[in-house]
C-alpha cells in the first residue's frame, strides 16, 4: 500500500521541515548566548581597583572660622602632607623601641649608610641566599626539561634527535691518516665535540 501525498501537501510539509530548522538554529544561538551570560554572571573573581589610578589625598578639615582665605596660586596645600613626610612615615613605621633610628652598630653586609641599611632593614632584603642565582637556574632548568601536557598536545610529533657535532680538525686529521695508511675514510670513530 502507498501513500500518495498531494503537491500541495508536499510543500506544506517542506516549508514546515525549513521552518523547524531555522528554529533549532535559533534556539541554539539562544541557548548559547544565554549560557555564556550566565558563565559571566557566575560570580567569579571581578577585577579590583587599578591600584595605579588610587590617588591618595589628605582628609578635608574645617577651618576653626568660615572667614576663608583667597587660596594663592602655586602654593602648596596646607592639609597635605608632602611627598617627603609620607616617604619618612612609611619607612620608619612600626621600627619598634629604637625611635626610627637606625643603629650603625648592626651587622649589615656591604658599605651601606644607616638609611640604606634601615631600608634594606624593613624591605627584608639583608638575609638573601648568597646562592640564590644557582637555586633559580636550577629550578628553571627543571621547568624547560620537562615536557608538559601542552607541548605534547601541540608538538604531536615526534622530537628530532639532538644533532651531534663534529670536532673538524680531529676529523680531518683522522681522514688524512685514513688516506695515508689506505684504509676507506669509514675506519675509526668519527670525533664528536660534548656539549
Amino acid at each position: 500500500m502507498t501513500v500518495r501525498i498531494a503537491p500541495s501537501n508536499r510543500m506544506l510539509i517542506v516549508a514546515s521541515l525549513e521552518s523547524a530548522v531555522r528554529l533549532r538554529k535559533y534556539l541554539i544561538l539562544v541557548l548559547a548566548s544565554s549560557a555564556l551570560t550566565a558563565c559571566g554572571l557566575a560570580g567569579g573573581p571581578s577585577p579590583g581597583p587599578d591600584e595605579f589610578a588610587v590617588v591618595t589625598r589628605a582628609p578635608l578639615s574645617l577651618p576653626p572660622d568660615y572667614g576663608l582665605r583667597p587660596p594663592r596660586p602655586g602654593a602648596a596645600r596646607p592639609n597635605e602632607a608632602s611627598p617627603r613626610d609620607d616617604a619618612q612615615e612609611g619607612l620608619l613605621r612600626n621600627l619598634g623601641n629604637r625611635g626610627g633610628r637606625s643603629s650603625a652598630k648592626e651587622k649589615v653586609p656591604g658599605h651601606f649608610t644607616n638609611g640604606e641599611a634601615a631600608l634594606l632593614k624593613r624591605a627584608e632584603a639583608l638575609n638573601v641566599d648568597p646562592k640564590i642565582r644557582e637555586i633559580v637556574e636550577r629550578e628553571s632548568g627543571r621547568v624547560v626539561e620537562s615536557d608538559s601536557l601542552v607541548d605534547t598536545l601541540v608538538f604531536w610529533k615526534d622530537k628530532t634527535p639532538a644533532q651531534t657535532l663534529v670536532n673538524p680538525k680531529l676529523e680531518a686529521e683522522r681522514l688524512r691518516g685514513n688516506a695515508a695508511l689506505g684504509k676507506p675514510a669509514t675506519t675509526g670513530t668519527t670525533p664528536i665535540i660534548k656539549k
